[in-house]
């Protein structure tokens, strides 16, 4: 493959600069130990990477020039060599990176295990160096004081945040990520509908309460008297019927092992059942039928998609556990098992478990929901994170156990009311505060099992909800969760300014009357933080 030629980069202008001189500090330990073709790049951009200035302020971009490496290889004109991304919404580097280390050891309203399970992909922990421990009181609401001779922040985002695209109602918060200094607020504590800027919410309480690694299983149980099968689903979100699903759990994998450990037992004809007694409560959100998210229940195949899709909003079918449980009888019949047509049970005594799938870790699960907005993920989370923390696996029980995730991590939780994972409920009220508060709380060095949420965030210009924005804009520079209801447009991430800085912003607004506007205002807003070294 022609490597692009990237001297061209020094007279690109001052903002490609920037971006080369955040790319240098870790390019070669990012990419340098995934795969092959990506070394092979590495040595031949390293001379030319040489004569780059040498960043000014290198301690303010540990995490940017980690956190962003897809976004920034992307940049460098190299996407299509390896891909930030795979066809199932991981990193590719990343998850290469975990795995050379082990051979040593949802649409916006609009996918160290043993010997045969799904390889792990965490965020690479050379790629995520934490941030320096933020120190210092937030600010007030007007702003730190400026630097000698840099324009006050507030005068760059005041008349940006007044137009009226953004509506009647608006909040904005911006904080120095590397001190957790504000520099920026207006509104920081009104609780405003947040939209799929929730899911960083629901994003953090999971990863707090079950940890990255944490895997979610589906099984099989056996009764042999009765020959009784009983398919009992673990709510793995992204179970699904497909082989080969680039790592996720597959139920023709699990039919695949069923059948074989019931040829082993001399079974050749089974009574099929499905349990799916994880979760309680009403499984069809307060929303109604919505192509946006198919019914909660703990088991489910494709997310219950009609079409085949992998994300976006689609049809869905009517009883998703059914489903997937028709689904699974027709692969124990290509391998060779007769069943009953398959009916709803609970799993009684003490049955043999004769096989099981595990999902990916939640931290790609975790990545997949924040890039793709998946809601039918967010559900599931919220269910499991309510689990874990003794509540029902219900709405209620996942909104309450969000909120007390949140308070154990000490983040502020005035103003805020939760009633769902996914943000569709528009009830649920978040303020720009909270959100930029658990941005900088995912990079401190003191949680590296939250940095998944940073690394799943969307990459301007490139990847999930943002990679059809900032077309002319900060692409690969801002990093956020977008969030779009009927007459509400939010945006929550990170972005590096002129100064070298990485910080983390929530603007929120609320009443907005055409969403594209909206849009295209938040991007406006975002991508002047890119360009500006205020104060």
């Amino acid at each position: 493959m022609v490597v692009p030629e990237l001297r061209p980069w020094r007279a690109a202008g001052p903002r490609v600069k920037r971006f080369a001189n955040a790319v240098r500090p870790r390019l070669t330990l990012a990419l340098g130990t995934a795969k092959p073709q990506v070394a092979r790049l590495v040595s031949t951009v390293r001379p030319l990477l040489a004569d780059l200035p040498r960043p000014r302020t290198p301690s303010t971009l540990q995490y940017t020039a980690g956190a962003a490496t897809a976004g920034l290889v992307l940049a460098a004109g190299v996407v299509t060599l390896a891909g930030p991304w795979d066809a199932t919404g991981q990193r590719t580097a990343e998850r290469d990176r975990a795995v050379a280390l082990e051979h040593a050891g949802g649409a916006d309203h609009g996918t160290a295990g043993a010997a045969g399970e799904p390889r792990p992909a965490p965020s690479a922990p050379p790629v995520l160096t934490g941030l320096g421990p933020a120190t210092g009181p937030a600010d007030t609401d007007t702003g730190q004081a400026p630097a000698k001779g840099a324009t006050p922040l507030a005068d760059v985002l005041n008349p940006l945040l007044a137009s009226p695209s953004l509506g009647d109602t608006h909040a904005a918060v911006v904080v120095d990520a590397a001190t957790g200094r504000r520099l920026y607020g207006t509104g920081a504590d009104k609780g405003l509908t947040p939209a799929s800027t929730t899911k960083l919410a629901t994003a953090v309480a999971a990863l707090n309460a079950l940890g990255p690694d944490h895997r979610f299983t589906t099984r099989t149980a056996f009764t042999a008297a009765g020959s009784r099968l009983v398919l009992v689903g673990g709510g793995d979100p992204t179970l699904t019927a497909h082989a080969d699903a680039g790592g996720w759990a597959s139920l023709r994998t699990l039919a695949t092992r069923t059948a074989a450990a019931l040829r082993q037992r001399g079974v050749h004809k089974v009574t099929l059942a499905y349990d799916t007694s994880l979760y309680t409560g009403p499984a069809l959100h307060p929303i109604g039928v919505n192509d946006n998210l198919a019914q909660v229940v703990a088991l489910t195949a494709d997310e219950g998609r009609t079409d085949g899709s992998a994300s976006g909003p689609v049809a869905r079918v009517a009883d998703p556990a059914k489903d997937a449980a028709r689904k699974f009888a027709g692969f124990l019949k290509a391998a060779g098992i007769t069943t009953t047509a398959p009916g709803p049970a609970k799993v009684t005594g003490h049955p043999e478990t004769l096989a099981t799938v595990v999902s990916p870790p939640l931290s790609a699960l975790v990545e997949r929901m924040l890039t793709n907005s998946d809601n039918d993920i967010a559900e599931a989370l919220a269910r499991q994170t309510a689990l874990a923390s003794g509540q029902p696996a219900s709405f209620g029980g996942g909104a309450k156990a969000i909120a007390a995730q949140l308070k154990r991590l000490g983040l502020p939780l005035a103003g805020t009311s939760f009633h769902d994972g996914s943000g569709l409920d528009r009830t649920d009220r978040l303020t720009a505060d909270l959100l930029t508060a658990i941005l900088v709380k995912a990079g401190t060095p003191d949680h590296p099992g939250l940095r998944p949420l940073l690394t799943g965030l969307p990459i301007a210009h490139f990847t999930g909800t943002l990679s059809a924005r900032y077309a002319d804009g900060a692409a690969g520079l801002v990093h956020a969760k977008t969030g779009t209801l009927t007459g509400v447009n939010t945006l929550a991430g990170t972005v590096v300014d002129r100064s070298g800085r990485l910080l983390t912003f929530a603007f929120l607004a609320s009443g907005t009357k055409d969403p594209m506007a909206a849009q295209t205002a938040l991007d406006k807003t975002a991508t002047a933080l890119a360009t500006c070294a205020c104060g």
